[in-house]
């Protein structure tokens, strides 16, 4: 299982933490405010109050042994030192998310001090609300790469009754249908989860799909009927 590092616990941080805690990963949740961390101290691995631009501090609680660090703080200048320190101890993968919008310089920054990625919620969220907008099937998206996504979504009213091989998902839509969920029709909550269908098996009314795909193709796919 892969380790993690949550540095700042607002509401963007915690729920990558809880959410990544609840999917058996070993989590070090941190944050400089005493208050936050101790929501932690039974969700987590380990839930630390520290300075994160203290590298003797992040050292000592193992930080530069996990495999990706996420760094969720408000005020830049610690953003940047946080970034820039957890690449030096040797975190192969730091994902750094700005608090608010950021200028391009800053943007090159936090790049040139080691960001791997760099999330910019305003611009994330900006493209959600107009993806819910034009295509209303889609129930969430989550962008993995510049051009690669994940999105959750209706199947549409003319995959009822069909198997994935029949309808050509991959050939036709170059799309990659990750999971199939039915869902309880009283509670609209997920009964059962298909993961890695196969092309034998059938899409019936009410199934939600995770596909996977180029962003232009999940546009494509969810504009079907």
């Amino acid at each position: 299982m892969r380790k993690f590092a949550v540095v700042g616990l607002g509401r963007f941080g915690s729920t990558v933490a809880e959410a990544l805690a609840q999917r058996g990963a070993e989590v070090i949740a941190i944050d400089k405010e005493p208050e936050l961390v101790e929501k932690f101290k039974d969700i987590a691995t380990l839930a630390v109050t520290l300075d994160s631009t203290d590298e003797e501090a992040l050292r000592s609680q193992g930080v530069d042994k996990v495999d990706v660090a996420i760094v969720s703080i408000g005020e830049f200048e610690s953003c940047i030192l946080t970034t820039a320190l957890l690449k030096k101890i040797g975190v192969p993968k730091v994902i750094t998310r700005a608090s608010h919008a950021i200028s391009n310089i800053q943007e090159k920054i936090l790049t040139l001090v080691g960001a791997d990625k760099i999330m910019l919620p305003e611009v994330e969220m900006g493209k959600k609300l107009a993806q819910s907008l034009i295509l209303s099937n889609i129930m969430d998206y989550v962008r993995i790469t510049d051009t690669y996504s994940a999105a959750e979504l209706r199947a549409p009213k003319s995959f009822w009754g069909k198997k994935i091989g029949e309808l050509k998902v991959r050939q036709k839509y170059r799309v990659n249908v990750l999971e199939i969920r039915k869902l309880s029709p009283e509670k609209d909550k997920v009964e059962k989860v298909n993961y890695l269908p196969q092309a034998t098996d059938t899409i019936e009314e009410g199934d939600v799909l995770i596909v996977a795909a180029e962003e232009k193709d999940i546009e494509r796919f969810a504009r079907e009927e």
